[in-house]
């Protein structure tokens, strides 16, 4: 087997040359190479080395197929280490991005140089995990204390001009990176550099009280997490300890981090998220139709948002309305978005202009008639929505994919309206749809392989994660939503304040409690939403009683100033009203319900399990293809905390059987019209199997 590494000497300079597509990733095989490399180098005529890449990156960290197994020698440590040790000048010439391991194999060399446009970073905190193989203590040697806190703890590149600026990078080379990096390497040895070892280095004082503001910044940002901390742990050694017991104690924090229920859930989201691009009994050679106009229905919030995304990646979109003034406020949504994009240093003037440029508006059906997708996001009305379609069926050219952004509508009833339902599928955006990655791709169930495939690449191109869901109410996202909604306000309605319901669950980790929640998007969107639907189908009555009576107060949440919450009009910070909580002690006395002190376990069990317990359903049914894809919609589009891992994955981590005690218990206690347990819950107990063993299972 060839190895992926190969050296060789270039006149008096060896050079270690790693092709290791796609990513240059750090396997055994990479990892044992290099270090066979720097030991041939010790032997032979060369003055310099010089670690450089094929293909169109640097290092850009682990191989991700090794995590989860044993380790193998070389360990990235040592290999950093020995690198460190050469007797040879060694240099890492760096294009594409260098990350996590391929960065500490960087600063492991005694000089770096880059062409500008290459990035470098430590994003393993992302994972749960920190930099394990010197990183938490080279960079605050090269960079600071501060920036490596920084840039450790935020787990986000950095370009070369500022890691050029921060000394992370000696130099920026110009033209072709491999002639450059091997002249800048003799000019080095003819100034007789010397080696420079990053660990001899002096690391800079902080002022003090930086370390604990830090961490209580943290504290705060990053809530509930223990890598964050555990990284400024290791700064702390970095500035207070010899290089040595540095290494020990990122050891020992590393493997602490690695073992950690935290670390777990991240890797399980890692690949999640990529599983959940893969449709199964979809080829991959499935053609794709072409996409360059997009045509949008509905210049409200969500409609403009979903207009920018094509235009943000290249495409015409035109955006319709039924009339000029309700066409104006759409257009000066985005106008404003684009603004304060510019604004927050988001995206250059130029560059919003030019996407700005690409969205025009119109208040006429025609202009879509050359459309290449039309995305519907209109009232969330079924009979709206069916007379939108028929309108594009006789407008819209042949082959054109049309698209509904509903939230909880029948996607096949929708398609049924056009003469044409393989070409109908759902695009659920989430609100604010510019910003939010999530994206629910209803496959109907006459939608063609080529209008999904299409769809599930479009969505990368957009810079969304997508997931695939069957058609039902609510798909995955908003059916699970309706059991978790259902069991906040019924805890409210029991006893508890919208405080002390919204505070149990953030402190739990969640972004937002649910209350606060549903202000943000607006009582009136769940309103009209069981409004619509028969009186059979609209759940417990109990639930909505209290939002409800707030709609029909006109306490519609965040945007008129109050709902749950009242709203300071310039922060939007939110405070408690005693109006709300009298509401509720009248709704709960008008139903009989003798209020009581419920403690911040039971609210938590109670949501989570209500999410679980569905989720099992829509597993079992085929809605969505697997738990991980679950995972995805709640992480991404509900401001469920990627460290717990998404609720399946929670219920994974807690044990399926407590999951199942719990549900039966609140059977009993608030009835199974409610809490009946999921048979799949139960089948899985009975079996003693776990979700991810049967995925794997049922993916077979």
């Amino acid at each position: 087997m060839t190895s992926p590494v190969s050296y060789e000497l270039v006149d008096d300079i060896g050079v270690i040359s790693i092709d290791n597509p796609p990513v240059n990733a750090l396997s055994q095989a990479v990892r044992q190479g290099i270090h066979d490399a720097i030991a041939a180098a010790q032997q032979d005529a060369s003055k310099a080395v010089l670690i450089i890449c094929d293909g169109r990156t640097f290092i850009a960290g682990a191989d991700i197929t090794e995590f989860g197994k044993p380790p193998q020698e070389p360990y990235l440590p040592d290999l950093c280490n020995t690198i460190e040790d050469s007797s040879k000048l060694v240099v890492a010439a760096i294009h594409g991005t260098a990350l996590g391991g391929g960065l500490e194999v960087a600063m492991s060399s005694h000089y770096r140089c880059a062409v500008s446009g290459a990035k470098v970073g430590l994003p393993e905190v992302k994972l749960g995990l920190l930099p394990g193989a010197g990183g938490t203590q080279r960079l605050p040697r090269l960079a600071g204390a501060t920036a490596a806190l920084d840039i450790m703890t935020g787990g986000n590149p950095i370009d070369m001009e500022k890691a050029a600026t921060l000394g992370i990078i000696d130099h920026i080379a110009d033209g072709k990176l491999r002639e450059a990096a091997l002249a800048w390497c003799r000019e080095l040895v003819q100034k007789d550099a010397g080696r420079r070892k990053t660990r001899e280095l002096p690391v800079a004082t902080v002022a003090d009280g930086v370390l604990a503001e830090y961490r209580s910044t943290l504290a705060k940002r990053a809530r509930g997490q223990i890598a964050p901390q555990k990284i400024v742990d290791c700064v702390e050694a970095a500035l207070t300890r010899p290089f040595a017991e540095g290494l020990r104690i990122e050891r020992e924090k590393f493997l602490e981090c690695m073992q950690s229920p935290q670390s777990a859930a991240l890797r399980h989201m890692f690949f999640a998220e990529r599983e959940a691009a893969k449709v199964r009994g979809l080829s991959k050679d499935t053609p794709q139709r072409d996409v360059n106009k997009v045509g949008v229905i509905g210049a409200g919030t969500m409609g403009s948002g979903i207009a920018m995304n094509f235009a943000n990646a290249g495409m015409q979109v035109v955006l319709l309305e039924v009339n000029d003034e309700a066409l104006g406020k759409g257009l000066s949504i985005i106008d404003r978005n684009y603004q304060g994009g510019v604004k927050r240093g988001k995206m250059s003037a130029e560059h919003a202009l030019a996407c700005r440029g690409r969205i025009s508006g119109t208040t006429d059906y025609e202009s879509l008639s050359d459309a290449d997708l039309v995305i519907e996001a209109v009232f969330e009305n079924l009979e709206i929505k069916q007379e939108v379609f028929a309108t594009l069926d006789a407008i819209c050219r042949q082959g054109a994919i049309l698209a509904t952004n509903t939230s909880y509508q029948d996607v096949d009833r929708i398609a049924a309206a056009t003469t044409r339902p393989q070409d109908v599928i759902g695009l659920h955006f989430f609100s604010p749809a510019h910003i939010m990655k999530l994206l629910e791709v209803v496959r109907a169930s006459k939608t063609a392989d080529d209008v999904l495939a299409t769809c599930m690449a479009l969505a990368k191109k957009i810079r969304k994660t997508p997931v695939v869901s069957g058609v039902c109410y609510g798909f995955i996202g908003n059916r699970m939503l309706g059991h978790y909604g259902r069991e906040a306000q019924l805890c409210v309605i029991e006893g508890a304040t919208p405080e002390q319901l919204d505070g149990a669950m953030e402190e739990w980790g969640m972004a937002m409690g649910p209350l606060a929640v549903f202000d943000l998007a607006g009582l009136d969107v769940g309103y009209k939403a069981r409004q619509g639907l028969p009186e059979s189908e609209r759940g417990d009555p109990r639930a909505s009683r209290v939002a409800d009576a707030l709609v029909e107060m006109n306490r519609l949440g965040q945007k008129t100033g109050a709902g749950f919450y009242r709203y300071d009009p310039e922060t939007r910070r939110r405070s408690s009203d005693p109006e709300v909580q009298a509401l509720i002690e009248r709704e709960a006395a008008a139903l009989g319900v003798e209020r009581r002190e419920i403690d911040a376990g039971e609210i938590v069990d109670r949501l989570l399990f209500a999410l679980v317990n569905e989720g099992m359903n829509i597993l079992d049914e085929g809605i969505a293809q697997r738990p991980g894809d679950i995972d995805v919609v709640y992480v991404y589009g509900y401001g469920f905390p990627a460290w717990r891992g998404g609720p399946m994955h929670y219920a994974d981590a807690v044990g399926l059987a407590h999951v199942l005690e719990r549900v039966r218990e609140f059977e009993q206690r608030f009835g199974s019209e409610n809490w009946t347990p999921a048979p799949l819950l139960e089948k899985l107990v009975a079996t003693g199997n776990t979700l991810a063993e049967w995925a794997k299972s049922s993916s077979k």
